[in-house]
């Protein structure tokens, strides 16, 4: 089993930056696949990025391409979420979610994913 608990989130205004991370434990990091995904108020979750465990292709919502980077540190157990350039429409609650390696990996789909974090606040004023 495995606990995720991300941090990181705040206030900040547009065109700044943000760095979430997401520290797992209860078990070893390195056999999960890692995603991103965000929620605002009234729309449903959706895909931000995902890595996966051996540090293969990289993924991203077309909507953060180029300003956000996903990455991760196997031996701290940590996933982390650079967040360049924020606009106001990134304002959304943000959550790490993991999905074991051996299972089939549908890296867009929230409901594919084993394992949630709580979620940490990203609010971007204008």
């Amino acid at each position: 089993q495995v606990q995720l608990v991300e941090s990181g989130g705040g206030l900040v205004q547009a065109e700044g930056s943000l760095r979430l991370s997401c520290v797992a434990s209860g078990r070893t990091f390195s056999p999960y696949h890692m995603g991103w995904f965000r929620q605002a108020p009234g729309k449903e979750r959706e895909f931000t990025a995902a890595i996966p465990w051996n540090f293969g292709i990289i993924y991203y919502a077309d909507s953060v391409k180029g300003r956000f980077t996903i990455s991760r540190d196997n031996a701290k157990n940590t996933v982390y979420l650079q967040m360049n350039r924020l606009k106001p429409e990134d304002t959304a609650v943000y959550y790490c979610a993991a999905i074991r390696a051996g299972s089939t990996w549908n890296y867009r789909r929230a409901d594919n994913y084993d394992y949630w974090g709580q979620g940490t606040q990203v609010t971007v004023s204008s």
